[in-house]
């Protein structure tokens, strides 16, 4: 779902061994950021942390990124020479996170852990730069393609992993678990390749300049509030309160392994097609507005299923929407950009749809303290309506 592109040309060779440990290293930086997520929720549960405290904490994992991806991305070009030093910090920050997870349960050592997470997930902006050197100009989309499936895979993979430590084995395991990927990830990070060269423009960049041209784009920030509508849906249910609703039905965590899969097995599938498949403008805002449609239905559904098999079905229909929604707004995104702004265009986009990490828990937490768990649902089946009456608005503007 988070990805860039940048078109400066190879200036070294890159073999297949490069591209291996590039990859090894791709999965341990998502696999080591979402270990632990599915039942994050619930191991806050356990440390008697209120709704509101929940929010908060599952919230902050969008603020550094907030801060963080839209600066990195109007200054890459001057940082090239750090990118990989930056990638190496990013995976020291995800073993400060760890440690502290496992170190401490007090709120103040837990929002800091998870505001280190999040500084790890701001570094995605390196990575996908330094990957998209890897390949010609030519080749530029293969790249992001193959970064997309190094994505989805550790993502699906800790959630299986997940499940059945917590379930075997204790809900602070999956901590043990981020701490070595975060090492393993670290040390394959100090053997990767760097094979892009300084900018040629590289003394003349005005920072003031492209932020102006960046914001100027036309259609920038409607496809960001989609985006970020869509975000905060996705960190309010299946990475903030699901599991915490599968909890208040009586299901235990391998009841939660079986939702989760029903999530993100159509999720994934939505994605990976985007290989195949080619959308003209007209019918990807139909899917969009379609997927939108449903996933407000569904959320709205949630509250009404009490068995394992509908809150399974469910959330499939959601993560099957979602994953169209989310390559196609990025695809968008791509697409208004000059060669010059991709990069502080995407950082915008990035910077901004966190936002809907952040206020998306945030305000659901305050929700489910004042009106219980069916009403984080049904405040996010809202806020999917909200973008599906903002695409019908805006139609006209989408397709041209």
């Amino acid at each position: 779902m988070e990805l860039q592109q940048d078109l400066i040309p190879q200036k070294k060779t890159i073999g297949a061994l490069d591209h291996a440990v590039f990859l090894c290293m791709v999965f341990c930086f998502w696999f080591s950021g979402y270990i632990y997520v599915p039942v994050f929720s619930l191991y806050l549960e356990d440390l008697h942390f209120s709704y509101g405290a929940i929010g908060i904490i599952l919230g902050s994992y969008g603020v550094t990124q907030i801060l963080l991806r839209f600066p990195l991305g109007l200054v890459s070009d001057i940082l090239f020479s750090l990118r990989k030093q930056l990638l190496i910090a990013g995976f020291g920050f995800s073993v400060l996170s760890s440690l502290l997870f496992l170190m401490f349960d007090s709120f103040f050592f837990v929002l800091a852990a998870r505001l280190f997470a999040g500084i790890t997930a701001s570094m995605w902006v390196m990575a996908t730069i330094l990957y998209a050197h890897y390949f010609n100009n030519g080749n530029a989309s293969k790249a992001m393609g193959i970064m997309q499936f190094f994505t989805v895979m550790p993502q699906f993979a800790s959630i299986v992993f997940c499940g059945l430590a917590a379930a075997h084995l204790g809900r602070q395991v999956p901590f043990w678990m981020a701490l070595a990927a975060s090492v393993a990830g670290l040390v394959i990070c100090c053997f990767i390749k760097d094979p892009s060269a300084p900018p040629a423009n590289r003394d003349t960049i005005r920072v003031n300049q492209y932020i102006k041209d960046t914001l100027r784009l036309p259609k920038l920030k409607l496809f960001t509030i989609l985006s970020m509508t869509a975000h905060a849906v996705l960190f309010i249910t299946v990475f903030g309160f699901t599991p915490l609703y599968m909890n208040q039905l009586g299901m235990g965590d391998a009841e939660l392994l079986w939702v989760m899969s029903a999530f993100f097995l159509p999720h994934a599938a939505a994605t990976l097609s985007f290989v195949f498949l080619r959308f003209t403008s007209r019918i990807a805002y139909s899917v969009m507005l379609i997927s939108f449609a449903v996933t407000g239905v569904c959320l709205l559904y949630v509250p009404f299923s009490a068995a394992l098999f509908t809150v399974c079905i469910t959330h499939a229909c959601i993560g099957l929407a979602l994953g169209f929604v989310f390559p196609l707004l990025l695809s968008h995104v791509v697409e208004i950009s000059s060669a010059r702004l991709k990069m502080s265009v995407m950082g915008f986009y990035q910077s901004f749809y966190a936002l809907g990490i952040f206020l998306g828990p945030l305000l659901a937490g305050k929700i489910a303290q004042l009106i219980g768990l069916a009403g984080v649902f049904y405040g996010a089946g809202s806020l999917a309506f909200a973008a599906f009456f903002v695409m019908l608005a805006q139609k006209r503007n989408m397709i041209n």
